[in-house]
């Protein structure tokens, strides 16, 4: 309990800060958003009665006092290009990013678990080295590539899947099924690094004692990967798990550009480009929250894995 305190204490103290930086990195940004809503061409009175309306007149601790206080009341502000509640933009495009991020994490660890471990149990034989030649491919090659082969052969040639778009949660089957190439094309990269991490994890652990103790006791080497190496080799492997859901989350830009996906990462980008600062900083504080709470529950998943970590 006192572990969960301290880390929740800390979660809310990075928060703030994270909130703080930026606010103030976007804050910095050249250029001014009534200008941009009103075009060059509006008249100096004109641009300074927006920028009164927006609150862009205020000191800046007066302005993000009450951009903060509206974030922990739910209300994000409205959006300057789109004039919607900003909160409501976010929450529809994580219904596109959050599904997405978790079918290419499944996928990845689906991927890569087999690939580790036989990897790992072959270690210098020729399944070792066609598992670690097909994850450094998998390395190598851009996803924005292998999204687009995937379009070709899947949707084009073969017409299984969508080529993109996507249509809603009000037919599931659908949704999924606008979304599996897409996660596909994102798990790729994302498999192929967890599979050799999770060999070069397997591989320290196979080599201590108690493992060779297992092994005497009789135990074969399936299960002794299976029972004894895997969970002790868990720590890296969920420490990569993590930082993958982050990027996921929010590195998927191009991933939804190539399929037209109305995501998280392509608002942050439209947002941007049309200076729509208050969209980018409440989007960039949501996906920070998410980077922050995952590595929260990574630090849950070390105590559940390793007991010898919970007082520490």
């Amino acid at each position: 309990m006192r572990m969960l305190a301290r880390r929740l204490a800390l979660l809310g103290l990075a928060l703030v800060v994270a909130s703080a930086v930026i606010f103030a990195v976007v804050d910095l940004v050249p250029g001014d958003p009534a200008v941009f809503v009103l075009g060059t061409g509006a008249r100096p009175d004109t641009v300074a009665a927006l920028r009164e309306q927006l609150g862009l007149d205020l000191p800046w601790p007066v302005r993000y006092a009450q951009w903060l206080g509206g974030v922990l009341t739910g209300d994000m502000g409205t959006s300057l290009a789109y004039r919607t509640p900003v909160a409501g933009m976010i929450l529809d495009r994580l219904q596109v990013s959050l599904p997405l991020a978790l079918m290419a994490l499944a996928l990845a660890v689906a991927v890569a678990l087999p690939v580790g471990m036989l990897a790992a149990s072959r270690r210098g034989r020729p399944a070792d080295a066609l598992a670690m030649g097909a994850a450094q491919v998998g390395i190598a090659l851009p996803n924005f590539w292998f999204a687009m082969l995937l379009v070709l052969v899947f949707a084009v040639k073969l017409r299984w899947l969508p080529a993109g778009g996507f249509p809603g949660w009000s037919d599931p089957l659908t949704a999924l099924r606008a979304l599996i190439l897409p996660a596909f094309a994102l798990a790729l990269p994302q498999a192929a690094i967890l599979a050799r991490v999770l060999r070069s994890a397997l591989i320290e652990t196979l080599g201590q004692d108690y493992i060779r103790s297992a092994r005497a006791k009789g135990l074969s080497r399936a299960q002794v990967l299976r029972r004894h190496a895997l969970r002790n080799a868990l720590i890296p492997v969920l420490t990569i798990l993590g930082m993958q859901f982050s990027f996921l989350l929010a590195g998927a830009i191009i991933i939804e550009n190539v399929f037209y996906l109305p995501g998280l990462g392509r608002l942050i980008f439209q947002a941007i480009s049309q200076r729509d600062l208050v969209v980018v900083q409440s989007a960039v504080l949501v996906l920070v929250a998410a980077v922050i709470l995952v590595t929260f529950l990574v630090d849950l998943a070390y105590a559940a894995v390793d007991p010898r970590l919970r007082g520490r």
